[in-house]
């Protein structure tokens, strides 16, 4: 039986929104499929429609936070100077983790007890590292690049991003330490420590 239209992807999209919000600011003991479904203005039937279930919402969820993601990520503006794509995909990851934070934290936090992505989940999560990984490809064939694999570099960019990024959606940056005030800067060091022949600061 086909699903009632206005079992739609409008819909789809906002249980997901308000699952993340549950999840990320509650706990999960707050995302019961009845309370979803009332907080979106619509029914567990319509939950069981486009999921089938609560274990089924919990891998779409996690599915949708990292597609998201990767596609702001793989969006970031490209000028050809591999260098310079690479700074700005490192504040587009601070813009999409602060556009969708309750996203963010399900990709990261693990706020589920007891779930695990299957096979095809993690696959697609994964991709979420391919933006990076071909800017550091590129900025290594320009031969700019330490004498790094470009795995390690990657992991390393990384690392400082989501670092700086979960310090300040988490608000736990001590005292005096703003990381909004000075991500660009940590970022654009960083990256700079990776090059061969860095630039002038």
């Amino acid at each position: 039986m086909a699903r009632p239209k206005t079992h739609d992807d409008t819909l789809r999209g906002r249980l997901l929104d308000q699952a993340g919000r549950l999840l990320s600011e509650q706990g999960p003991a707050a995302l019961s499929l009845r309370k979803l479904a009332s907080d979106v203005g619509t029914s567990t039937t319509a939950v069981y429609s486009l999921f089938g279930g609560k274990p089924q919402l919990m891998r779409e969820l996690y599915r949708e936070a990292f597609f998201r993601f990767g596609q702001r990520l793989s969006s970031s503006p490209r000028t050809g100077d591999p260098v310079s794509d690479l700074r700005q995909l490192g504040l587009t990851y601070r813009d999409s983790a602060l556009a969708d934070p309750h996203m963010y934290a399900v990709m990261f936090s693990r706020p589920i007890p007891g779930f695990e992505p299957d096979e095809q989940a993690r696959a697609e999560a994964v991709e979420l590292t391919q933006p990076l990984l071909d800017l550091v490809g590129e900025v290594a064939k320009s031969g700019l690049l330490v004498d790094e694999p470009v795995e390690r570099v990657a992991l390393g960019l990384w690392a400082t991003v989501h670092g700086l990024v979960s310090l300040e959606l988490n608000q736990n940056a001590p005292e005096g330490l703003v990381p909004e005030e000075h991500f660009a800067q940590v970022v654009d060091a960083t990256f700079r420590g990776w090059l061969r022949f860095p630039e002038p600061s």
